[in-house]
């Protein structure tokens, strides 16, 4: 994602779900993955209304797409911290052949698609089908 600028875009994603979580007074976290794993860039929290800008822009990207390890880590994010209702966005371009399960602990689940290949690959699309999960193309983001 990060040299297509699709890496920018998903910060740019990130930024507006904090900024509502934050109007809602809700409790956030985010979990980056790149090619050497999956971390807990932002611990559990209250979200801010202004959005963690901060914590966003060192994400690095690139490399390979370690997906399991990724929804496995917020799965236990998850199901620690359990008041109110649990939703996971996952932003994702695609780039992996993994299909993990479903995320347990997920009460809503998201998958928003940042892919750019021609012809489309859609494998964001068929994870948020097989976990029978929101769909939503990057680009509707923003229009």
């Amino acid at each position: 994602m990060r040299t297509s600028g699709q890496l920018a875009r998903a910060k740019g994603a990130v930024h507006l779900l904090m900024q509502q979580a934050g109007r809602w007074r809700d409790q956030v976290a985010l979990v980056v993955l790149d090619g050497t794993g999956a971390h807990l860039a932002l611990a559990p929290q209250r979200a801010l209304a202004q959005g963690f800008a901060g914590a966003l822009a060192p994400l690095p990207g690139g490399g390979g797409t370690p997906l399991a390890a990724a929804l496995q880590l917020a799965d236990g994010v998850l199901a620690r911290h359990s008041r109110g209702a649990r939703w996971l966005w996952l932003l994702t371009d695609g780039r992996t052949r993994a299909s993990p399960p479903r995320p347990a602990h997920a009460q809503q689940l998201h998958v928003i698609d940042f892919e750019t290949a021609r012809p489309p690959l859609g494998r964001a699309q068929a994870l948020a089908a097989l976990w029978q999960a929101g769909y939503w193309p990057a680009r509707a983001l923003w229009q």
